[in-house]
């Protein structure tokens, strides 16, 4: 699933081609890409049709698009979802959700999704932040993040510093590969307990979570298929500079020992035995 770099990629690329654009006509070819828009695909075209998008904003994995009405289109991307700028003249492919046309005649904003696990919805007032996603806590890359926050809530929780790095209700847009990214950087095993862990040894975990984002944003994300792309349908390059992630077996490119991958919440986990290793249980 994209990450906070994948979906702040596509952020930059919607906010260049579409705001201040004013919406000409929307056409929903799947039911299930506006599932949680409730009054359904009539009622979604009905309230964006002559509206203007005035920016793009980003809440963890989420988007939206706050419009002229006071109203907002979220979007989530799932899987598989992409927000494409797309020429008129271009062949709509198998997999558009949905279409929106604009009044200046220029590029389209289309909405592809193989899997249709993602998709976009309206949230009525919701221009400065929806509704909907207003529990999902800020990421680190907000300039209104409170890093001292974080940190006490982190050593107040009784949970493994990596199940605390995908809370988002603690901190948002932190996944899977950029976790386990920056607990290589911080040399920290995912299973350490957050009461364990000193203020400054949260703190210089939580900068390496930045750095790692940071970095991984100017390559434009992680891609792993050919499913995660801008909104130019490009794909990034971060996945050349993982330390971790998806390296079982390679030498560690800081000490050289092969690295390890373990299971984690139905997914993978991959570290270093050496720089990072595993907690001994408490008694």
């Amino acid at each position: 699933m994209p990450e906070l770099p994948e979906v702040e990629t596509v952020r930059q690329g919607l906010a260049k081609w579409v705001a201040g654009r004013t919406i000409a006509t929307v056409e929903v070819r799947h039911p299930r890409a506006i599932r949680r828009h409730l009054p359904g695909d009539a009622h979604f075209a009905a309230m964006l049709v002559g509206r203007t998008i005035l920016d793009v904003y980003r809440r963890g994995k989420y988007l939206w698009l706050p419009l002229d009405s006071g109203d907002a289109i979220i979007g989530h991307l799932g899987m598989s979802g992409q927000l494409l700028i797309e020429p008129a003249s271009k062949d709509d492919g198998p997999h558009l959700r949905v279409r929106f046309t604009f009044t200046d005649e220029g590029r389209e904003l289309r909405f592809v999704d193989q899997r249709t696990f993602g998709g976009l919805s309206v949230s009525e007032g919701g221009a400065a932040l929806p509704d909907e996603i207003a529990h999902i806590a800020r990421d680190p890359m907000d300039p209104l993040f409170d890093d001292e926050a974080f940190v006490t809530r982190v050593r107040a929780k009784r949970t493994e510093i990596k199940r605390a790095l995908l809370d988002q209700t603690l901190i948002s847009g932190v996944g899977n590969i950029y976790a386990d990214e920056a607990l290589w950087r911080a040399q920290l095993h995912g299973t350490r307990p957050t009461d364990a862990l000193t203020k400054p040894a949260v703190r210089r975990l939580l900068a390496h979570v930045r750095d790692v984002l940071s970095e991984a944003i100017v390559a434009g994300g992680t891609s792993f298929d050919a499913l995660y792309v801008d909104v130019n349908g490009q794909s990034g390059y971060f996945d050349r500079s993982l330390n971790a992630y998806g390296r079982e077996g390679e030498p560690c490119h800081r000490c050289g020992t092969p690295m390890r991958r373990e299971q984690f919440m139905n997914r993978s986990s991959f570290s270093c035995p050496r720089c990072q290793p595993r907690p001994r249980r408490r008694a």
